[in-house]
């Protein structure tokens, strides 16, 4: 697998105002302090990113940026201003721990009103400017999941639409946007993102088909098996995933 090209979100630049810029430098200063330039260099080797690390573990990570995203002088005023630091963090990102601190800020409970179809647009962007596994699934499995289920109508159907899409990040995000949804989860949809993606050779795409069916069969293991006997065409990896942990039909 090559590495990634850094590439910025899709979007018009937005003066994300002086909480806003205030609390990207606080951040980027806070990361900077926090790293370790050893620990860096094996991080980037093994995310084979073209971003460097700071070298923060993930611990690390949510421990520095905890103070940060609960100081009030650094709080978003406003939908806009918190949609317009996030992109601020992702386009001015050095290195990668700056994705990750857009993604913290983006799922921060003090915003959870925010995390709506309006902002679908923006978490499309970040999964095609990222793509990659280590951004993409924690925006599909968080962000894009919660919307799906808060508005699983008009959801489903943008969800539909993203499993057909020209991106193979997108396409991923919307096979695993239901992967932690429990009982919650519309089998339906489940379905209509995996049948248009059974035939793509692309060890991700079959890894995320794999592992969405693999976690509903925690909730419903006859349908997974079900659906697993009516794909013949499912590949090897998917299927091995799917059945992981069930036993024999009873």
């Amino acid at each position: 697998m090559p590495e990634q090209e850094v590439t910025r979100a899709d979007a018009p630049e937005v003066d994300p105002g002086e909480a806003g810029r205030e609390l990207v430098a606080a951040v980027t200063t806070a990361l900077r302090a926090a790293g370790d330039r050893e620990r860096a260099i094996g991080q980037q080797r093994y995310m084979k990113s073209s971003l460097p690390y700071f070298g923060l573990t993930a611990p690390e990570l949510a421990a520095t940026l905890r103070p940060l995203l609960r100081d009030p002088d650094l709080s978003m005023r406003s939908r806009e201003q918190w949609a317009a630091t996030i992109r601020a963090l992702w386009d001015g990102a050095t290195h990668r721990e700056q994705w990750y601190a857009a993604i913290a800020l983006a799922r921060h409970r003090t915003y959870r009103a925010w995390v709506d179809s309006d902002a679908m647009p923006l978490w499309e962007s970040l999964i095609r400017a990222g793509a990659w596994w280590d951004v993409v699934d924690d925006i599909a499995t968080h962000l894009v999941r919660d919307t799906v289920l808060s508005h699983p109508d008009v959801e489903g159907l943008r969800m539909r639409e993203w499993a057909a899409s020209d991106s193979l990040w997108v396409r991923r995000a919307a096979i695993i946007c239901q992967v932690g949804a429990g009982g919650r989860l519309d089998p339906a949809l489940l379905r209509d993102v995996i049948e248009p993606n059974v035939a793509d050779r692309d060890f991700f795409s079959r890894k995320a088909i794999g592992w969405a069916l693999r976690d509903h069969a925690r909730h419903d293991p006859d349908w997974v098996r079900a659906f697993v006997e009516g794909h013949p065409d499912l590949s090897g990896l998917s299927r091995r995933e799917a059945l992981k942990h069930l036993g024999p039909a009873t």
